[in-house]
């Protein structure tokens, strides 16, 4: 019996590899070439450092100073407006008035109705544009001679 955990070796002494082993160490290199950078995170101490260190050097008025930390750091402008945005908000929320108790719950009616409304007003918006469409070829046919049938609107009926 021949033993087939082996692998043959050939005469240069260095076991043969497979087209498969091949193609998946190819395969392994690659994604390691195409592999995205991560995108950094910031912790909330740092913000909070480099938003002190900013309001430190705005106080002494030295805009030099703060785009050289924004550089330093590797921070774009845009960042740290999203940053103070959100400390002010955070403060704003922490020292707001909050309502005690439960929140009150929406009325599915007054849903309702709300939405009927607005249907309301978009069809009255449709129908004006109807009108109008109807009085220019009101008028058109009047200018070209042509006879309209009569709308039972226009006073047709019968009492």
């Amino acid at each position: 019996m021949m033993d087939m955990s082996k692998k043959a070796v050939p005469a240069s002494g260095e076991p043969r590899q497979t087209a498969a082993a091949i193609r998946e160490a190819a395969r392994i290199a690659g994604e390691a070439a195409q592999e995205r950078p991560t995108r950094r995170r910031f912790t909330t101490e740092f913000k909070r450092r480099i938003l002190r260190e900013l309001d430190e050097l705005r106080a002494a008025s030295d805009p030099g100073a703060m785009a050289a930390l924004l550089r330093r750091e590797g921070i774009g402008r845009s960042l740290i407006t999203r940053w103070r945005r959100q400390r002010d908000e955070a403060e704003e929320a922490a020292l707001g008035s909050k309502k005690r108790g439960r929140k009150p719950v929406r009325d599915s009616l007054v849903d309702e109705v709300e939405r009927q409304r607005r249907e309301i007003e978009r069809l009255k918006t449709k129908l004006e544009k109807a009108e109008i469409i109807i009085d220019v070829q009101k008028k058109l046919s009047a200018l070209l001679g042509i006879q309209m049938p009569a709308t039972p609107d226009e006073g047709d009926e019968k009492p």
